[in-house]
């Protein structure tokens, strides 16, 4: 298995148009919609930098910036930023566009952990990621912080449903 990896080696880009039956009463994209688009593109963006089977292991808040309406483009560009030992970091960044103006909005910033797996559904090593532009060093450094708050929410999460959990 290779060592490491660019950070764009694993970019994704997908630009789809939002037609009348992906939004909601108000003519805007479903928010639910745009997390299926997240989700499929950072899992696109890890396969390719790990190169094996993935599964989503979370997802952080996705903040709503800017509302995308019916007859935009919308825009995910996608990227592994950090990487543990099987776990990757993958960074979404969403932007709408006018398609008869030229406007665009940075409408959405995302960040899920995917996770590699071996044929057995166990999880397997993936390579180290390596940064190279200003905007991969930047988030390839706050990564470890990143990281590391999402262990804590695990462990408060994991906590919660055994408060919860069904009788």
């Amino acid at each position: 298995m290779v060592d490491s990896k660019y950070c764009s080696e694993s970019l994704v880009v997908k630009t789809s148009i939002v037609f009348p039956t992906d939004t909601n009463t108000y003519g805007t994209l479903f928010g639910g919609k745009l997390m299926a688009y997240i989700d499929d593109t950072a899992a696109i963006a890890a396969m390719r930098h790990a190169r094996r089977h993935i599964v989503t292991a979370s997802t952080d808040s996705v903040d709503f910036l800017h509302p995308i309406y019916e007859g935009n483009s919308v825009c995910l560009e996608a990227f592994v930023t950090y990487t543990g030992t099987s776990s990757m970091e993958v960074f979404v960044k969403v932007t709408a566009e006018d398609l008869l103006s030229g406007v665009k909005n940075l409408c959405a910033l995302s960040f899920l952990t995917m996770v590699a797996i071996d044929e057995h559904g166990k999880p397997t090593a993936v390579p180290q990621v390596v940064p190279q532009t200003e905007e991969e060093v930047s988030l390839f450094e706050s990564g470890k912080v990143r990281a590391e708050m999402r262990r804590n929410r695990k462990v408060e999460t994991q906590e919660l449903a055994r408060k919860y959990k069904s009788k």
